[in-house]
């Protein structure tokens, strides 16, 4: 399906989604080189899962899967938490701060493509 037949909303979470696997990839890496606090198991771990469920609320997103709100509000959560363990290490580590900032976007785009509903990550739709 191409990318102009979906929603403007659907379209800019898409792209929050992207900006954010590519930017807690390029963090995994950076972190690792810092060694210390930063390449603990805990931060490097969450960094994965989220570059993984944006990757994937993008991929569900992008065919109109009935299942892209329960995998946007986990990937809503999981960029929270990670945009807050970034920022807690930042100390004005730029690639840190960035990485907050566009898991912050990310994480808001996809509770709006949720609907917002907190109990949507354990309601399974139906595949019509």
């Amino acid at each position: 399906m191409p990318l102009r037949e979906l929603s403007e909303e659907m379209q800019e979470c898409v792209a929050n989604c992207l900006d954010c696997h590519a930017v807690c990839t390029e963090t995994i890496d950076h972190c690792l080189s810092k060694g210390g606090e930063h390449a603990r198991p805990e931060h490097i771990r969450l960094l994965q899962d989220c570059a993984q469920i944006s990757a994937a609320s993008a991929d569900f997103l992008l065919r109109q899967s009935d299942f892209h709100p329960q995998t946007c509000l986990v990937c809503a959560n999981v960029c929270e938490q990670c945009a807050t363990s970034c920022l807690t290490m930042a100390n004005g580590d730029e690639l840190l701060e960035q990485c907050a900032e566009i898991c912050r976007q990310c994480a808001a785009t996809c509770r709006e493509m949720s609907g917002g509903d907190a109990n949507a990550a354990s309601t399974f739709g139906t595949i019509a």
